[in-house]
């Protein structure tokens, strides 16, 4: 079975990535990519750590890109971790997403929920390269009884629109396609059925979108249909996952159950750059941890 799409505490999950290998494990997951946000901090370690198990962890993350001042996500895999621009546009990333939430702060401040700003700053350098979002604030807000829970954080200050909501600073969802690809790696873009922009697909596509996300949790079986027939019309390929963000995240059960078929798999390969399809996927397995070697 495989998972294109999983979080740890390098971003916004709950289990840390030697615990996520060991729930995938146990659920019978072959295959995964960890795709944290705008980090692939968690990316040694759950390779490390699925070392002497049937699991094979491919290259990942979630790249947010910004359009119309709405927030894109992008599924990034394949690509050269070690590639200096893409390392040096993380890094960029992340120190935003420090900025915006200490702007977030400021808000809070103002409206009395007052938030200690060295517990943001820790979560930013520790463990390094950490991605800090707004689930992290949100927590702290419950810890220090300013919300009931992360829910009610984001539903009465920090959801768009809220009170304490700073909009996002980002490229285009079109520069990160044409980012990753200079990586070395295919892009897929992310929960479409959630995000609601399907109008930007066929452009994407045409900038070289590599793939749509169509198996996920929020897709119900129109949706699923939908988006295949996209994809095809398109002619681009599909990708899929649970979404998984640890325990008590509401998608834990969907680990095992919501995974990408093979089949589109083994063409998520063969599209990405530097791969010579047929075997490949077999050959990956039997001890390769990065499928552009098999070129």
């Amino acid at each position: 079975m495989i998972d294109l799409h999983l979080h740890t505490t390098t971003s916004d999950g709950r289990s840390t990535p030697e615990q996520l290998v060991r729930r995938l494990v146990e659920a019978g997951i072959r295959t995964c990519a960890i795709t944290d946000h705008d980090t692939t901090a968690g990316l040694a370690r759950a390779r490390t750590a699925a070392a002497s198990t049937p699991l094979t962890v491919i290259a990942g993350i979630e790249i947010t890109a910004v359009h119309a001042g709405a927030d894109v996500h992008m599924l990034g895999y394949f690509f050269d971790t070690d590639h200096t621009e893409l390392a040096g546009f993380l890094v960029a990333q992340r120190a935003d997403r420090v900025r915006r939430a200490l702007e977030i702060l400021d808000r809070l401040d103002a409206l009395g929920a007052v938030v200690p700003r060295d517990s943001i700053l820790k979560l930013a350098t520790e463990p390094t390269g950490r991605a800090l979002g707004r689930p992290a604030v949100a927590k702290l807000l419950v810890a220090h009884g300013h919300a009931k829970s992360i829910g009610d954080a984001f539903d009465r200050l920090l959801g768009t629109g809220r009170p304490a909501f700073v909009p996002r600073r980002g490229i285009d969802p079109g520069e990160v396609i044409a980012l990753v690809g200079r990586a070395g790696g295919l892009v897929s873009f992310a929960h479409p059925g959630k995000v609601g922009h399907d109008e930007l697909l066929p452009a994407l596509a045409a900038r070289g979108l590599g793939a749509i996300e169509v198996f996920r949790p929020d897709h119900d079986a129109d949706a699923v249909t939908r988006y295949l027939d996209m994809a095809r019309e398109l002619g681009v390929g599909v990708s899929g996952g649970s979404d998984y963000h640890g325990p008590g995240s509401g998608r834990a059960e969907m680990v095992g159950t919501v995974t990408l078929p093979e089949t589109h798999f083994e063409d998520l390969i063969r599209r990405s750059r530097g791969l010579k399809p047929p075997g490949s996927i077999e050959q990956w397995r039997r001890g390769s941890s990065d499928p552009r070697s098999e070129s």
